[in-house]
């Protein structure tokens, strides 16, 4: 403690200066006080302050990929399995244009990242120096902006702190999603004095609802005649299956859950619907556009064109359509409301079995009995389309028969990265969510290929005690492939599962539909991928 004596040899005893730090160990130390344990990233000249100050603090473990590219997708699979924030460490110029497609994926999925970019020396700005990238010179920071929440230059080392403040809060609070600073590399040795703080004091939370607007979605839930709930993304974000389960079975309302939101709902549950939209259940399409649901409530989807099956018009419910999102920018964005809930879905889904079970202890309103219909089509049709394909086991080899061996050997506490083209529609119709399983794909708003890849590697970095494995085409494959070698450098357990058809086949598929057979572009020779695990 510091002392500063007075006239009568009294002191005013203060409390230390805090410790300067470098502008890269301050970095650090906001990461780690976000539970941050490993970071992604390639070095190169600009960004090895940073790399330097990570050698000094073992705390932090980092994977060093083969590209940019794979750094940001694992960046993103860590994020997606902890819930915590993804990082990657990115060289100026090319190094940072390099992770630009999966920064695109992480904002489309919700996902927080802290993209941290090196820039040239301040004094080499607009002279054509080695791989400037700022003002004309290629401005990463502008080519960000649309594909983060915060896209900025560190101007000044001393306002770091309240820099990364700023985008740490808006990675992680309302619609999370990644941010990107960019640090001139002059300014990473400098050090700055800074009293640092703890995430509850610079990010509030979000839990919050208007709790009339949930007081009438009870009573609606409560008066229909034949509800229905569509799960989406948004649950599986917030850890809200449990909540919706229990709503269900309150209930008994059948769940569809969208292609994203797919393990939100035990699919082995006699009031599962499994999959609506892309890759749609024969179940699900029959109860949500027969016509006969009178109230939907939708949860955690902005209800884009692949969780609608193209905005299908008989997706809307005759009395009410009930809408809960994080973001009230999407709520109501393609379908007009009846009652709209903006927070996070585990909150609310809280506070609305709450005011559910006092209405019901109160006898204002019956519980809702099953008429037995949900049993009837379920007998009716079967879950899947040709389900007798999943046992023939003829060559060549079928999707349908892959998946049904897939869907023996996977453990129920599988993280699934199910990577973009046709083995996303194989897995979202023919795979089976039970117990924990975690399906997580990047089709619905971007859809990026490559992006299962790598960032199941990131998956298994954040949650080392399940297993993981990857389901890819070649083509998706043949785009981050490398970065298995990664997983091999650093002993990263994941199983990669690759349909190899030589073809980029949705597209082979959709031209081949479309131009009366021709196709163009679509054809490779086949790989022997397993050598790149060698």
């Amino acid at each position: 403690m510091a002392g500063t004596a007075l006239g009568g040899g009294a002191a005013v005893v203060r409390p230390a200066a805090a410790k300067p730090l470098t502008v890269a160990g301050l970095l650090l130390e906001y990461l780690k006080r976000e539970g941050v344990q490993t970071v992604f990233g390639i070095p190169g000249g600009p960004i090895t302050p940073v790399f330097d100050a990570l050698y000094h603090d073992p705390s932090i473990r980092l994977v060093s990929t083969r590209h940019e590219a794979g750094a940001a997708f694992m960046a993103l699979g860590y994020a997606r399995v902890t819930g915590r924030l993804g990082v990657c460490l990115l060289t100026t110029g090319p190094g940072t244009t390099n992770a630009l497609t999966g920064v695109a994926a992480a904002k489309a999925d919700s996902l927080p990242v802290l993209a941290m970019s090196a820039q040239v020396a301040t004094a080499a700005f607009g002279k054509g120096s080695l791989q400037d990238s700022t003002y004309d010179r290629g401005d990463v920071v502008e080519m960000f902006r649309p594909f983060t929440k915060l896209s900025a230059m560190l101007s000044n080392p001393a306002n770091l702190g309240m820099l990364l403040r700023q985008g740490l809060r808006l990675a992680l609070t309302g619609r999370r999603g990644p941010v990107h600073i960019n640090i001139p590399t002059d300014f990473m040795r400098r050090e700055v004095h800074e009293d640092l703080q703890r995430p509850d004091q610079y990010r509030p939370t979000c839990r919050t609802f208007d709790r009339e607007a949930v007081k009438d979605a009870a009573l609606r839930l409560l008066a229909s005649r034949r509800p229905a709930i569509l799960a989406g993304h948004g649950v599986n974000l917030a850890g809200a299956q449990p909540e919706l389960l229990e709503l269900a079975e309150l209930l008994s309302v059948p769940v569809a859950t969208t292609p994203k939101g797919k393990g939100a709902f035990p699919e082995d549950h006699p009031l599962a619907l499994r999959v609506f939209g892309l890759a749609s259940s024969p179940w699900s399409e029959e109860y949500l556009l027969s016509g006969g649901v009178d109230v939907l409530f939708v949860l955690g989807s902005s209800l884009h064109e692949i969780s609608t099956q193209g905005w299908e018009e008989r997706l809307r419910p005759s009395d009410a359509l009930i809408q809960l999102d994080v973001d009230p920018s999407v709520v109501a964005r393609n379908y007009p409301v009846d009652v709209a809930l903006v927070g996070d879905a585990r909150t609310t889904l809280r506070e609305l079995l709450f005011h559910l079970r006092r209405l019901l202890a109160n006898g204002e309103h019956p519980p809702r009995r099953d008429d037995g219909s949900l049993a009837a089509l379920k007998r009716r049709l079967p879950a899947v389309i040709d389900p007798g394909k999943r046992e023939d086991s003829g060559v060549p080899l079928k999707p349908q028969f892959v998946m049904a061996e897939l869907n023996a050997a996977l453990p129920e506490d599988a993280l699934l990265f199910i990577d973009s083209g046709n083995n996303t529609l194989w897995a979202l119709h023919y795979l089976d969510a039970v117990g924990r399983r975690a399906f997580i794909h990047n089709w619905g708003e971007f859809g990026a290929m490559g992006f299962g890849v790598a960032a199941s590697i990131g998956g298994k970095v954040g949650a080392p005690e399940r297993p993981v494995v990857a389901l890819v085409g070649d083509g998706s494959f043949g785009m981050n492939g490398m970065e298995v070698s990664t997983a091999v450098t650093y002993g990263i357990p994941v199983v990669w599962v690759v349909l190899n058809d030589a073809r980029y086949n949705a597209v082979h598929h959709g031209q081949t539909l479309q131009y009366e057979g021709r196709t163009m572009g679509t054809e490779f020779k086949r790989m022997v991928l397993a050598r790149v695990a060698e």
